[in-house]
């Protein structure tokens, strides 16, 4: 079978990316040829799995259209970006309207006026409906059950073309040994009688940082230690409990040396960062706007609030896991969920798909 990958930019941080490179090498080691239709900033080095196409087009309508001029018959057309026309298109950003639709809420108004008047914004929502609403897209890939439903209630698209493949991890599980994980935490300057609770990713507005902080600000327990991985905006704050860590490279020993994770993110797919933090036996506090929130069970696994910005929710969920009675009976549970999410089940699943399309 020959399969077009598409991505449009590249970071080399990025999990679309490193999804790609495991689904190339997957691919190619089946049998398939596989090409991958980029953009200039995708390095050769980074693609050794077949030919890189690059699209010099600035735009995404631009780089849709060079795509559709350069695409062969012969092959499948796998999408990870929004274009004109695929076989199947992995919609791993969720629906985009949607997600500017939950902005509003969380931002002030001239900043939703100019976003929706932004042309990018306008050219990924006229693609979105090209492929969802107006046949573009033979079948589409969700990462959750909830964004099934959203593609399936925003634009009438038939239930059955569309598969839900949840995102997966590397092997990476590590058994924990109490010294061991001593050493880790003494590394990150916690003390033993300290409570760790993690906040990363990027994009701090949509994943709810400023509801966090204000959440932790309002627990009394001097224990209590907010540590805050990754980059963005940050708020007005005085407490000596919040440590902005900045960018994180390794991130596994961050997540050995926390005890709960909290990401009350506004609009999630389905985050990667839940489920690496689960992996490692953090309990996750996260909102049901997060197709992660699917996998896990409220007052087991962790807690599913309804709404980023309901802090009163917010600190009672915090507040619940700062015990460790709780904690540590959940740890082996939550890693336990977390290893049926591999990246070896996702490719296997998304590959049965593309075989389906020949």
């Amino acid at each position: 079978m020959k399969i077009g990958l598409v991505r449009r930019g590249f970071s080399p941080t990025g999990g679309a990316e490193s999804y790609l490179k495991r689904l190339g090498r997957a691919l190619t080691e089946a049998g398939h040829e596989v090409i991958l239709y980029s953009t200039p900033d995708w390095p050769q080095q980074e693609w050794p799995y077949g030919p890189l196409v690059r699209s010099d087009a600035a735009s995404p309508l631009r780089f849709a259209k060079q795509i559709e001029d350069s695409r062969r018959s012969d092959q499948i057309l796998f999408s990870l970006d929004r274009i004109l026309k695929c076989d199947c298109y992995r919609a791993g950003d969720g629906v985009h309207k949607l997600w500017l639709e939950r902005r509003i809420a969380h931002e002030p108004r001239w900043r939703a006026l100019f976003r929706f008047a932004n042309r990018k914004h306008a050219q990924l929502l006229a693609l979105e409906r090209d492929l969802l609403q107006r046949g573009g897209a033979r079948h589409v890939i969700a990462n959750s059950q909830m964004v099934r439903r959203e593609i399936i209630h925003e634009f009438a698209y038939p239930e059955e073309n569309i598969t839900v493949v949840y995102n997966g991890l590397p092997d990476i599980r590590v058994k924990r040994k109490p010294l061991e994980r001593a050493e880790v935490r003494r590394a990150w300057d916690l003390r033993e009688h300290e409570v760790a609770v993690l906040f990363a990713g990027s994009g701090w507005n949509r994943k709810g940082f400023k509801y966090a902080i204000r959440a932790i600000a309002r627990i009394s327990n001097p224990n209590v230690r907010f540590l805050v991985a990754g980059t963005g905006q940050k708020q007005r704050q005085h407490s000596d409990r919040v440590r902005f860590l900045g960018p994180v490279s390794d991130m596994q020993s961050l997540y050995f040396a926390a005890d709960t994770f909290v990401l009350p993110t506004t609009y999630d797919p389905f985050s990667n960062a839940c489920l690496e933090a689960l992996s490692q036996g953090l309990p996750v506090i996260t909102t049901a706007a997060n197709g992660f929130a699917e996998i896990i069970a409220s007052g087991v696994h962790g807690e599913v609030i309804e709404r980023a910005d309901d802090i009163d929710a917010l600190q009672l969920a915090i507040e619940k896991w700062l015990d460790p009675a709780r904690r540590e009976p959940a740890r082996e549970h939550c890693a336990e969920i977390a290893r049926g999410y591999t990246i070896e089940r996702n490719v296997a699943e998304t590959l049965m798909v593309l075989e389906k399309l020949q």
